[in-house]
C-alpha cells in the first residue's frame, strides 16, 4: 500500500503523506514513495506548484523511530548510508525546480520540521506544534537548514533546547513560517498560494526560484550542509550516555516509555 496520495487539479499537485495511524512518521516506504512522486511531478510540465500536507491528525512526527530501532544501526559507515538517504529525501523539496508549499497541522517535528524548512513556502494552522527534539536523546540534525531559513539565535533556540512545543505564532516570528491561519484552513491557504503561482509564467517562476537558491549556494550553503551532515554522522554513531539510556528503555519498555523518559527531564 502506498504511503502517499497524489492529486492534481489544474497546474497544482497535492502530495499527501498517508500513514495517519503513525502520525505520518517517515519510514523507508514513505521515502521511496515520496521520492518517486516528487521525481514524477518535477518532470511534468503541467505541474506549476506542489503542495505537501499530511493525512489525519498531523503533518508528520518525523522519521520513524520504531523502524530505526528495529534495524539497530551501528558504525559510521552504516549511519552514513542511512543519513545520506535521509538528507537527499529532505533536500529534494529545496532542489525541486517546481515551487513546493507545506500545509502544516498538528505535529511537525524533527525530520518533518526539516522537510518543511526545505519547502519554498510554509503555511500552518494556529494550533500546530513544532520542534527538533533530537538533542534530548543524543541524536542530531540531518539537514542543517534552520540557520539559513531563520537567524543563528533563533536556530540555536530551536535546535539546542530540543523543545518540541514551539507554536505556529512563535515560528512565524522566527521566519520559519510564511503564514499562520485558523485551524482547518492550512490546506486551502496553501492551495490558494499554489494557484497564484500556477497562474504565473512557469519558466519565470522556475528561474526565479533557481536564482534565489543559487544565492544561497554562492554563500556556500551546500558546503555547510555537507559539513553538518558529517557532524551528524559522528553524533549518530557515538554512544553517548543519553543515547544508551534512551535506546535501553526503548528496547525493554517500548518507544512510548523512552519518549516519556526523554521528556520528563524537561517539564
Amino acid at each position: 500500500m502506498s504511503t502517499v496520495k497524489l492529486d492534481r487539479s489544474g497546474g497544482v499537485a497535492t502530495l499527501t503523506l498517508s500513514r495517519p495511524e503513525a502520525l505520518n512518521a517517515i519510514n523507508e516506504a514513505m521515502i521511496s514513495d515520496v521520492t518517486e512522486a516528487m521525481t514524477e511531478l518535477s518532470r511534468d510540465d503541467r505541474v506549476r506548484a506542489i503542495v505537501i500536507n499530511g493525512e489525519g491528525r498531523s503533518f508528520s512526527a518525523g522519521f520513524d523511530m520504531k523502524e530505526a530501532a528495529a534495524k539497530e544501526i551501528s558504525g559510521r559507515d552504516a549511519w552514513r548510508e542511512v543519513l545520506v538517504r535521509d538528507f537527499d529525501f529532505v533536500m529534494q523539496f529545496w532542489n525541486c525546480p517546481t515551487p513546493t508549499i507545506a500545509a502544516v497541522h498538528g505535529y511537525c517535528l524533527a525530520g518533518a520540521f526539516e522537510l518543511m524548512l526545505a519547502t519554498d513556502i510554509s503555511v500552518a494552522e494556529r494550533s500546530a506544534l513544532f520542534g527538533m527534539p533530537e538533542v534530548r536523546f543524543g541524536s542530531g540534525v540531518i539537514t542543517m537548514l534552520a540557520p539559513w531559513v531563520t537567524g543563528p539565535k533563533q536556530a540555536k533556540e530551536l535546535l539546542l533546547t530540543g523543545h518540541d512545543r514551539f507554536t505556529a505564532d512563535q515560528c512565524l516570528t522566527m521566519g520559519v513560517l510564511n503564514r499562520v491561519v485558523d485551524d482547518g484552513k492550512a490546506i486551502s491557504e496553501a492551495l490558494a498560494i499554489a494557484d497564484q503561482i500556477s497562474q504565473s509564467a512557469a519558466k519565470s517562476v522556475q528561474l526565479t526560484k533557481q536564482a534565489i537558491n543559487r544565492g544561497y549556494e554562492i554563500m556556500r550553503m551546500r558546503e555547510a550542509l555537507d559539513a553538518a551532515l558529517e557532524i551528524d554522522i559522528e553524533i549518530e554513531s557515538d554512544e553517548s550516555p543519553e543515547r544508551i539510556e534512551f535506546n535501553s528503555i526503548r528496547k525493554e519498555q517500548g518507544l512510548k516509555a523512552a519518549l516519556a523518559w526523554r521528556d520528563a527531564r524537561f517539564k
